[in-house]
């Protein structure tokens, strides 16, 4: 396979499936996403989902309120302490969706060659025979022919909980649809999804800058993942909101989940900190056949220039099982061959049976498809993508990663201010796990001292040696430094960056 992403002698790869996976405290260096909701947001599930491998916990504000939300986080904060493993928080917008609100929360059951009327009347209890949507032009965006898909999750597969309509006609407000398929809508939120159809609403809601300006200011969040990101001004409109909430340091990833998103990829992508291929809504809006190619090239532009890339919807079966599909199994390993930096758990982890077992398993699978990425080729992929002259940054930054894989060192530790460094070695796919130790900046305006990244900061220490044993002590309780291993250092110092090396003493 010299033309693909993974390049292994044959008795390498024999020998690497019959031999047995090699046991961490860190279980890959692919992050792991997990959503936290019902079956997952009490403290002692979320310290087993943080020892299983999550590194992000995802708040989803299309299904609960921020009360809520708020309960969980300050489980998480808990569980945080207990287990002293860090965990970024990612809130999550709801964006331009259509949804019916049903209210009791009973099952809708709906039978095949049925017929279906979809209103705007609000004030209808949702049937069988009737569903409201919080949309009020709905039937003047669809027209006959058209197909429209209801569910809490779209079409995992398994179609038991999603249901495909088609139009018959439209009157007035209202749809007439066909019921396509026997199905039980299920939840107290039913999303509604018309393929290719633009939907007039902006991707950052009012209420989503009330939530962010509440709840996501309160929580100092790390992440904001912005739903059904369209155009790249939608994330210049959630930076300066952001920005204007005081919280500068939060990251925007841009979610792409539409032919629309798809179109305008590469500009969102420059403006963006990080994507999310959302590949449940994506798998609707392209045909299944497109829709690796377009993960295939989406991860490709992400790692040539250095921005995280996360991928959706890889496990669903483990939502009701304890083992994924095969095929899922390898849809994972894949991914990650492919350059995904992250897998994000929605269902699996929020309402499914097996939370803590879904992350343990993605992650194992995670870790096996690391052990065999082809990192020279990305490597040399990175460089030529860069062209030449390079920067001084970009230079210093592959020497690190190049010394490092040479010396076989056990863990590259970069002293930064911002994150910026981490993440620039990290460009470089290095075989060994980044250790980050954040430095504050202490600034003045004249009349007060105040230092920037603290929230980010590790330690109260600035010093360089008092850094590096920090790094080596967490590096050494985490079992991935021994005495006798070899750490790779990369700083800036004024102007200049500069990699050395060192031996731990233990």
């Amino acid at each position: 396979m010299q033309g693909g992403q993974m390049f292994v002698e044959e008795p390498l790869r024999l020998s690497s499936v019959l031999t047995s996976s090699k046991l961490s405290l860190i279980p890959s260096l692919t992050k792991i996403v997990g959503t936290l909701g019902p079956k997952s947001r009490s403290i002692g599930i979320i310290e087993a989902c943080l020892n299983a491998g999550m590194s992000v916990a995802r708040f989803d504000f299309s299904a609960f309120d921020g009360d809520y939300h708020q309960e969980t986080i300050e489980n998480l904060k808990i569980a945080v302490k207990n287990t002293k493993k860090l965990c970024a928080v990612m809130l999550d917008t709801v964006g331009p969706e259509v949804q019916v609100n049903n209210r009791s929360g009973k099952p809708i059951e709906l039978k095949a060659d049925d017929r279906l009327t979809i209103t705007s009347d609000v004030g209808i209890e949702p049937s069988a025979d009737v569903l409201a949507v919080n949309y009020n032009r709905l039937a003047q965006i669809v027209k006959k022919g058209d197909t429209i898909f209801l569910g809490q999750y779209l079409f995992t597969g398994s179609e038991t909980t999603s249901v495909w309509l088609e139009v018959l006609e439209t009157r007035g407000e209202d749809v007439i649809c066909l019921v396509k398929n026997t199905a039980t809508l299920v939840g107290f939120i039913v999303t509604v999804y018309v393929p290719q159809v633009h939907i007039d609403l902006p991707t950052l809601t009012d209420y989503d800058k009330e939530v962010i300006s509440s709840w996501g200011s309160h929580n100092n969040i790390d992440f904001v993942a912005l739903s059904f990101t369209r155009h790249v001004k939608d994330v210049q409109e959630l930076r300066a909101f952001l920005i204007g909430q005081n919280l500068h340091e939060t990251q925007i990833f841009a979610k792409i989940e539409t032919v629309e998103g798809f179109k305008h990829f590469d500009e969102i992508l420059q403006e963006a900190d990080g994507i999310i291929l959302s590949r449940g809504n994506l798998g609707i809006d392209l045909p299944p056949e497109k829709v690796f190619l377009f993960q295939k090239s989406a991860l490709h532009k992400c790692n040539m220039v250095g921005k995280p890339a996360i991928l959706t919807r890889v496990v669903d079966s483990m939502t009701e099982n304890l083992r994924p599909t095969r095929a899922e199994a390898t849809d994972v390993a894949n991914a990650v061959l492919d350059g995904s930096d992250g897998i994000l758990l929605g269902a699996e982890t929020l309402r499914g049976l097996y939370p803590v077992e879904a992350i343990k398993t993605v992650g194992r699978i995670c870790a096996e498809a690391e052990s065999v990425y082809n990192q020279p080729l990305h490597f040399k992929k990175a460089l030529k993508f860069l062209g030449e002259p390079m920067s001084h940054a970009e230079s210093v930054a592959s020497s690190a990663v190049r010394a490092a894989i040479k010396v076989k060192a056990a863990v590259i530790v970069v002293f930064t201010s911002s994150g910026l460094a981490v993440r620039l070695i990290a460009k470089y796919r290095p075989t060994m796990p980044v250790l980050a130790v954040v430095i504050p900046r202490l600034r003045t305006n004249s009349l007060r001292w105040t230092f920037t990244s603290s929230s980010k900061a590790t330690s109260g220490e600035s010093s360089e040696e008092s850094g590096l044993k920090l790094a080596c002590r967490h590096g050494k309780s985490l079992g991935i430094l021994k005495p006798n291993d070899q750490v790779v250092v990369f700083q800036k110092i004024g102007d200049s960056s500069v990699v050395k090396m060192v031996e731990f003493e233990g």
